[in-house]
C-alpha cells in the first residue's frame, strides 16, 4: 500500500510539472510572438489623416511665406559683352538682396551685384593682354510670387536702376576707345528673371535665380543673360 502510494504521488507530481512546463512553454510563445509586433508599432509612427497634413502643410506655407523681410545673397555667371565689336566674355558675380513683401505675394526688392571678367580684346597693335573689367549694378523693383508651395516657391521680378562699368582699368593707360571696351561710368541698367526657392524650412532656403540684365553703355543695349546661386534668411514676425 505504501509502495503504491508513493508511485501514485510521484505519478502526480509528473502529470503537474509537465502540465507546468506546457503553460510556462506557451506563454514563453506568446509573448515571444508578441514581443516582436510590439516594438514594431511602437517604432511606426501613427498615420496622418488626410485632413491634419492638409492644415499641418497650409500652416507651413502661411509661415513660410508671412514673412515680411529677406535677405539673399550668393555668387554666379554672367555673359557680358564689353564692347561694340567685342564677342562676349564669361564673368563672375556676386549678389544681394533685400526685400521687403507687403503680402504672401507682391513685394519690392533691391539688389547690388557686382560681375567682374576680361574684355576679349584679342591682338591690337598695343600689344596687352585682355584688360580685367567689372561692373557693379544697383537695382530696384517689384516682385511677385507665383507659386507658393511648403518645399518650393517661384518668384517672377522686374527692376531698374544704374550700372557702373569699369572697362578701361587694366589696359595700361590706353583709352577705353582704343582697346574697344564701353567708356566706363554710369549708365541706365534693368533686370528681369525669376527666383526659385528650395526651403529647407520656414526661414531659410536655397535660390537659383536665371536673370536678364540690360546695360546702356555707349548709348546702346547689352544684353547679358546670368544665373545666381545663393541662399535666402526669411524674417519678421509672420503677418
Amino acid at each position: 500500500m505504501i509502495h503504491g502510494s508513493v508511485n501514485k504521488g510521484k505519478n502526480g507530481f509528473s502529470t503537474q510539472t509537465g502540465w507546468f512546463t506546457a503553460i510556462i512553454a506557451v506563454l514563453i510563445f506568446v509573448i515571444g510572438a508578441a514581443a516582436p509586433s510590439q516594438a514594431q508599432s511602437a517604432r511606426r509612427p501613427r498615420r496622418e489623416s488626410t485632413a491634419n497634413r492638409k492644415a499641418r502643410i497650409a500652416r507651413t506655407i502661411e509661415s513660410t511665406y508671412g514673412h515680411p523681410w529677406e535677405v539673399a545673397g550668393g555668387g554666379g555667371y554672367m555673359r557680358y559683352r564689353s564692347g561694340p565689336y567685342l564677342r562676349q566674355s564669361n564673368e563672375v558675380s556676386f549678389f544681394a538682396t533685400t526685400q521687403r513683401s507687403f503680402t504672401p505675394t507682391f513685394g519690392i526688392m533691391g539688389t547690388v551685384q557686382g560681375s567682374y571678367g576680361k574684355a576679349q580684346i584679342g591682338n591690337t597693335i598695343y600689344n596687352i593682354p585682355n584688360p580685367q573689367i567689372s561692373e557693379y549694378a544697383f537695382m530696384a523693383g517689384p516682385t511677385y510670387r507665383l507659386v507658393r508651395k511648403e518645399k518650393y516657391g517661384v518668384t517672377g521680378f522686374a527692376q531698374a536702376g544704374i550700372d557702373l562699368g569699369k572697362f578701361a582699368g587694366g589696359s595700361k593707360g590706353f583709352t577705353a576707345a582704343n582697346i574697344g571696351v564701353w567708356q566706363g561710368d554710369f549708365a541706365p541698367a534693368f533686370s528681369a528673371g525669376v527666383s526659385l526657392d528650395y526651403n529647407f524650412d520656414p526661414a531659410l532656403a536655397l535660390r537659383i535665380s536665371p536673370t536678364y540684365l540690360g546695360t546702356t553703355f555707349g548709348s546702346t543695349l547689352q544684353n547679358s543673360k546670368a544665373l545666381n546661386i545663393g541662399l535666402v534668411y526669411r524674417f519678421g514676425k509672420p503677418r
